[in-house]
């Protein structure tokens, strides 16, 4: 008898140590997000086997889940070459997030891209589509040019930066050479 109200006790004493916490065991279960970190990172850029753009970045992560994308959220810093890798423009910014599937970069934070003429965009939002080799956004923008200052609401331009439209001017200054 006593034999028998020792196993029933034990029995019941796995039982209940068997009980999981079902979240615990759905988390246990869920599908990992792989994260990949790089420091210090500088990348060349190509298409058809020339060189297009050098990126520099302090940090890259990138996110393999359904949607492959890299986040550089610690700044970045982009020169961009002509045919005979010269700069033609440059790039910063405070962050990046790049969809590899769409080839579209996300920049945002202190926006700057400049070119050799002296010309320099200032925005907190560009989106840059590789595929078409193009700036645009429909945030405010201010233009520096050798001589005057521009301001508007939505742009676009090339990513060699040679050329740009404004979608709205609001405002614009005559700069004065001294």
């Amino acid at each position: 008898m006593i034999n028998k109200i020792i196993l029933l006790l034990l029995s019941s004493t796995l039982v209940l140590a068997c009980e999981n916490d079902e979240q615990k065991v759905n988390a246990f279960f869920q599908k990992k997000l792989g994260v990949d970190q790089a420091d210090s990172i500088e990348s060349y850029i190509s298409q058809s086997g020339k060189m297009k753009a050098r990126l520099i970045a302090p940090v890259f992560l990138r996110y393999q889940d359904s949607s492959t994308r890299i986040v550089l959220p610690k700044t970045l810093h982009v020169d961009f070459y002509d045919s005979l890798k010269n700069i033609e423009s440059k790039m910063d910014a405070m962050q990046a997030h790049y969809y590899e599937n769409k080839n579209v970069v996300y920049l945002k934070d202190s926006v700057k891209v400049y070119n050799i003429k002296g010309d320099t965009l200032f925005c907190q939002e560009l989106t840059w589509d590789q595929n078409l080799g193009k700036f645009f956004t429909d945030k405010f923008v201010r233009i520096h040019t050798p001589d005057m200052i521009m301001y508007g609401e939505g742009l676009s331009a090339p990513q060699d930066f040679k050329t740009f439209e404004i979608y709205k001017i609001t405002n614009s200054e005559i700069r004065v050479n001294q």
